[in-house]
């Protein structure tokens, strides 16, 4: 069977060797080399450098969708491309290129979570389970029918920068067991369910800032889905504090007799432990990281003064 891949953020590369053990490799598809660091030097995608391990040639067309993309597929002769977290929407004439066609490995349990950031969206409103859907792709956002579906359990705390290598090495799995099922015609795809569909769109800044007057689950989710990267963010005294990660405080935890508090006030225990109010509850911060400072333990930010008795986040502009 003879395949090309299409990725380019880490996530990808479990499931483009995969799919070089089973198959017939014959092409990598990634994404341009972007302007990384401080110094802002080209920086290559981690899909094109395991492809380089590999010894495979790794394409990168700057245009997508009025570009030669579609020829050089099918002068590869392929039976079916694979696409995990490429980062475009690909066109109706590469989608064809392929005898069998372009199969999607999308992180989410589809319809639910189409578009450019399931993991973290899945986390930020409070799934309990997520997966990886394998679809033959149309020209829409995520809205082939799906051949299989795979679930695994989201942890109560867990951050969507520990869940995406679950997911990645899960779509490795589905490399191997499902993908050639589809092209020998074992299996067939379902349309989706268009009364279940949700989206997943790319994250902005505004998406990443905690609303402190929101439940007090709500702003732990928003932690958690956008940590490590963005991260999710207030304000403290003028500057950006970005919170790594928090969890909903146990009521019998906190001072005896503390009474309510406006959403955003920071209270310090006796052991140096950060309590948020929220709109409903208490948030333990446990790490954040202050404008043009280093990640700190709330213990430490605490010795260092950066948080004190009395701060209020989310004051002013976010």
């Amino acid at each position: 069977m003879r395949s090309v891949f299409f990725g380019t953020p880490a996530i990808a590369v479990p499931a483009l060797r995969a799919l070089a053990e089973i198959s017939e490799l014959v092409g990598v598809v990634c994404q341009p080399d972007r302007p990384a660091g401080r110094g802002l030097s080209l920086a290559e995608p981690a899909v094109k450098q395991a492809a380089r391990e590999l010894g495979i040639e790794a394409h990168q067309p700057v245009k997508v969708k009025n570009g030669t993309l579609h020829e050089w597929l099918a002068e590869r002769r392929v039976e079916v491309a694979v696409v995990l977290a490429y980062g475009r929407i690909l066109p109706g004439a590469v989608l064809a290129a392929p005898r069998v066609g372009c199969l999607n490995l999308h992180a989410s349990l589809l319809p639910k979570y189409r578009g450019a950031a399931p993991i973290n969206w899945a986390i930020v409103h409070g799934e309990h389970q997520t997966g990886i859907s394998l679809m033959h792709m149309d020209e829409g956002l995520d809205t082939g029918p799906v051949y299989t579906e795979h679930r695994v359990a989201i942890g109560a705390l867990e951050t969507a920068g520990e869940l995406a290598p679950r997911l990645a090495e899960l779509a490795a799995d589905v490399v191997r067991k499902d993908v050639p099922r589809v092209v020998a015609g074992e299996l067939e795809a379902t349309p989706q369910d268009a009364t279940q569909v949700s989206f997943a769109p790319p994250i902005t800044r505004e998406h990443t800032r905690i609303d402190w007057s929101a439940p007090a689950a709500a702003a732990v989710n928003l932690i958690r889905g956008m940590a490590p990267r963005p991260g999710a963010h207030t304000t403290l005294r003028g500057k950006t504090l970005r919170v790594l990660s928090a969890r909903r405080a146990d009521e019998a935890e906190l001072c005896a007799g503390a009474g309510p508090l406006s959403p955003g006030t920071v209270t310090i225990s006796e052991r140096s432990r950060i309590w948020i109010a929220t709109g409903d509850g208490t948030v333990e911060l446990l790490h954040a990281q202050l404008e043009g400072k280093k990640l700190l333990a709330a213990r430490d930010l605490v010795n260092g003064r950066a948080l004190v008795e009395g701060d209020v986040l989310g004051a002013g502009a976010g």
